[in-house]
């Protein structure tokens, strides 16, 4: 497979090189947008694609991006479930989709992979008002396309940034609300110059207090894209990228302040030395992330395009903790006379390298669709600890670190997919992948790991239109997926697999869109949540036998009138493990099925719009999750209760004659019922053999995060 990837990546650089300097001027901004979508063309999904997925515009994300975090601005798609640590929308987001969380979910811009190549997880904190700069966003449920990074357990959401314009312009956008948030955008766009280039930012700054108390946010992100384009080529230039500083809200709560304190938060509360109860006023998470992107896209012909593109991701923070009464031994120091212990703060520092290549071979004709695609990348990770302040120093120096580890994966793909039309109504499709991943790391329960995985990710479906209104699929999916660094942390994990078989039908008419996609998901040791949470916060992960997803997914879009639209949605689910075995009071028991954790089995939403003139638009927002729970155990005290919350939003656009081409003003109320919900918590169980050592009895805890109550958000947008 190497040997295949590098032969056919110098194909790919030679094909490029010999029309790179095309000079033929370009005007047609349809034109130009095509050549925008070969970057994303390879791995997102179209209406002759056997698979569920849905399609959100730029023009629907900033109806509603007044500062919240993309996965927010989500929540209303089918099978998608969010929450936020601080319990508003900004700071540390999350989204499940199917029930399989965000490690799960295959995140990539522009195709470049963005989670985190250890932990699999997806940070969109790092990228603040990320949704200001992105033009389209779609999110395949399932196994989806073969794409570039971690296999899709889950769903797989692509994001492509911003089209070409060609028009200049600049925009400036504020917003302010509940729990002192408030938003400040700044884009400029310098339109097209020379008849070839383009260069388009922005700059973007939030800030928050967050529902829970402490929960702060503090986030600057940075937004630069340079675009060449001839008559075949296009070039484009990427530099983004952001800084967070969060005040840490990853503790939750239990049962009892979730009655009396909803909003208290545990982190960073110690004892002085007089007895006073105090808070750490720096208990934060301080990161640093820098992206840079560059796509070189050629047309050929009417028939054949390439992809080709490079790219770096540098990161590097810490999270910041005061300790209490920590034995010196533990942090490389040496005790002191009279002293076993000593309060101190530390950082835990990550400092990571990720770059690599993509690229993609796009072949069309009136019967055949061809892409041969694939990609490298590479991570390297540090890891290390520092003790920035001690009670009792004993010999330490500032700048020590108490430990040192590392991370390296290399990640390899190429996959080939095809689409063929039979008889103008019949399309075979046929996705095949092959996948290397070779992680080595240390500083893990098992010491030193070296894992190779070689995957083969076959998939492959058939669709019917009768019609131009009708058309019915039916497609299989293959995915394996290598466990993550707290996979290895917690155990010796085992590689999972998916087996993913999906039905459906779309209706397609001028007046109601509608999806029904039917789906059985079948997993082989797969990693499941257990609920519980490790001792820096990160969800711990088992490999289960057998497990199960069996669901139905609908979605429609209907024009009610001229002024009237519903989008409504539901998902009816069964998500089951297969003989799950349990050590309860001591004893191993096969406690047969049970749930999935964390997978509800009603997922449901609607957006109502009214819009009474050209420039207004009201719409009510309903969201419907039902009860989950938070283990594999079906213990009673691991329930998360179901929720139904509504939000409001409203948008007023002015055109003025002169000055701005347009003014927007906009508001969103969400919770606008104020319904104490919670949309995330853990679930914990351990054997307490001390009160009676003759007995073992296994004892069950959970935590929660609680949501806001009714909050608001208003923004003004001056467009010229």
């Amino acid at each position: 497979m190497k040997t295949l990837f590098k032969t056919m990546l110098a194909v790919l650089l030679l094909l490029n090189f010999t029309s790179a300097f095309a000079q033929e001027t370009v005007k047609d901004s349809a034109k130009v947008n095509s050549l925008e979508e070969v970057m994303v063309q390879a791995i997102r999904a179209n209406d002759k694609t056997p698979i569920s997925f849905s399609n959100f515009s730029k023009k629907e994300i900033a109806k509603r991006n007044l500062g919240q975090d993309i996965p927010v601005l989500m929540n209303y798609l089918p099978s998608v479930v969010t929450t936020t640590d601080a319990g508003n929308g900004v700071g540390y987001t999350g989204i499940r989709v199917r029930g399989s969380d965000a490690t799960r979910v295959n995140v990539t811009i522009n195709g470049i992979p963005y989670n985190d190549s250890e932990s699999h997880g997806t940070y969109w904190v790092n990228m603040p008002d990320f949704a200001s700069s992105a033009e389209s966003i779609q999110l395949q449920r399932g196994v989806g396309t073969s794409t570039n990074g971690s296999g899709a357990f889950g769903a797989s959401l692509n994001v492509l940034t911003e089209n070409t314009s060609g028009k200049a312009g600049g925009e400036i956008s504020n917003s302010y609300g509940s729990f002192n948030t408030h938003k400040h955008t700044i884009k400029f766009n310098t339109g097209l110059l020379n008849d070839h280039f383009e260069v388009l930012g922005r700059l973007s700054k939030i800030n928050s207090d967050g529902y829970v108390d402490r929960a702060s946010s503090n986030l600057k992100s940075y937004f630069l894209q340079g675009n060449y384009f001839s008559k075949s080529t296009k070039i484009k230039a990427l530099l983004f990228g952001g800084h967070e500083i969060t005040y840490q809200s990853w503790n939750g709560i239990d049962a009892t302040q979730l009655e009396n304190e909803r909003t208290f938060n545990s982190a960073g509360i110690y004892t002085d030395e007089f007895g006073n109860t105090r808070y750490y006023d720096n208990e934060v998470d301080n990161y640093k992330q820098n992206h840079a992107q560059l796509h070189w896209n050629e047309t050929f012909s009417d028939s054949f395009s390439t992809n080709l593109a490079f790219h770096y991701t540098k990161g590097k923070g810490f999270y910041e903790n005061y300790k209490e009464d920590q034995t010196f031994e533990d942090y490389g120091m040496t005790p002191i006379a009279g002293q076993t212990t000593t309060d101190l703060v530390r950082q835990k520092w990550l400092d990571n390298d990720f770059y690599g290549t993509t690229f993609s071979l796009n072949y069309t004709n009136n019967k055949l669709s061809l892409i041969l695609g694939g990609g490298a990348n590479k991570y390297e990770g540090s890891h290390f600890g520092k003790v920035i302040w001690a009670r009792y120093a004993s010999t330490s120096e500032l700048g020590d670190h108490y430990y040192d580890n590392f991370g390296i994966k290399t990640d390899a793909n190429v996959f080939v997919k095809a689409t063929y039309t039979f008889f103008e109504k019949l399309n075979l499709y046929i996705d095949l992948q092959g996948r290397n991943v070779n992680y080595k790391a240390d500083g893990v329960q098992t010491d030193i790991v070296h894992d190779n995985f070689n995957f083969f990710n076959p998939k492959a479906g058939v669709s019917f239109s009768p019609n131009k209104k009708h058309t019915i699929y039916y497609s299989y999916a293959r995915a394996n997926r290598e466990p993550n660094r707290t996979d290895y942390e917690n155990g010796s994990p085992r590689p999972e697999k998916l087996d993913d078989f999906e039905w459906g039908w779309r209706f397609n008419s001028d007046k109601v869109k509608l999806n029904i996609n039917a789906y059985y998901m079948l997993y082989q040791n797969q990693l499941i949540l257990t609920g519980g949470l490790d001792d820096v916060g990160s969800p711990i992960r088992k490999n289960v036998g057998k497990s199960h997803r069996l669901g139905i997914e609908i979605d429609a879009k209907v024009a009610l009138s001229q002024k009237w639209s519903i989008q409504p949605n539901i998902t009816l689910s069964r998500n089951k493990n297969i003989d799950f075995y349990f050590q309860r009071d001591g004893v191993l028991q096969n406690l047969g099925e049970t749930n999935i954790s964390y997978s509800p089995e009603i997922v449901a939403g609607n957006i109502l719009t009214f819009s009474p003139l050209k420039q207004v638009q009201i719409s009510l927002l309903s969201k419907f999750v039902g009860k989950q729970y938070m283990g594999n155990i079906d213990a009673k005290s691991s329930i998360l209760n179901d929720y139904f919350v509504n939000d409001f939003s409203a948008s007023y656009e002015i055109k003025p004659k002169a000055v701005f081409k347009s003014i927007i003003i906009s508001a969103i109320a969400n919770n606008i019922f104020n319904r104490k919900y919670i949309s995330n918590g853990y679930f914990y169980t351990y054997d307490d053999s001390w009160s009676n050592p003759s007995t073992v009895t296994t004892i069950e805890g959970a935590g929660y995060y609680p949501q806001a109550g009714a909050n608001i958000l208003a923004g003004l947008t001056l467009m010229f």
